[in-house]
């Protein structure tokens, strides 16, 4: 019954953003917060919660400068994204100790079950598109941006 998920699904305009200087992951994670509250309303405080928690639980950093972060939230109708690109790369102890710049989370329902790893499994396919990374590197448009993520998985899908 369910089409195939995909970006525009997960992740609206206002999702969006160019953060220019984050000193910490629980910095980046209130900045997160406060976007996921612009764009969909959800407590930022609970966000930014939700993510250390999962965080704590061992580091979302992906290697190549990519941060995966995600949690599950109450409240939380479908699943959600923000993708974030950091002018100022951030340590995120990730697996080839690479500090992060292109940051995208997650945001499930609690008992989201196969969606959020769908989720997880679509974000993680489009940021491994290294020709995908290195244009997002190179823009700090937040409407570019969402374009170029929402349009990369249906040209990998060939």
């Amino acid at each position: 019954m369910k089409k195939r998920m995909d970006l525009t699904q997960i992740l609206r305009p206002a999702a969006v953003k160019t953060v220019h200087t984050v000193t910490s992951k629980k910095r980046l994670f209130q900045e997160l917060g406060e976007i996921v509250f612009s764009a969909y309303g959800l407590e930022a405080g609970d966000v930014c919660e939700a993510l250390q928690e999962r965080e704590s639980l061992g580091p979302t950093g992906v290697g190549q400068g990519i941060a995966l972060p995600h949690a599950r939230l109450q409240g939380v109708e479908e699943v959600l994204g923000v993708f974030v690109r950091l002018e100022k790369p951030l340590d995120f102890e990730s697996v080839d100790r690479q500090p992060v710049d292109l940051v995208f989370a997650l945001l499930a329902p609690e008992d989201a079950g196969v969606d959020h790893l769908k989720a997880l499994a679509l974000v993680s396919r489009t940021m491994r598109n290294a020709d995908l990374c290195t244009k997002l590197r190179a823009n700090n448009e937040p409407s570019t941006l969402h374009t170029m993520l929402t349009e990369a998985p249906k040209v990998q899908a060939a």
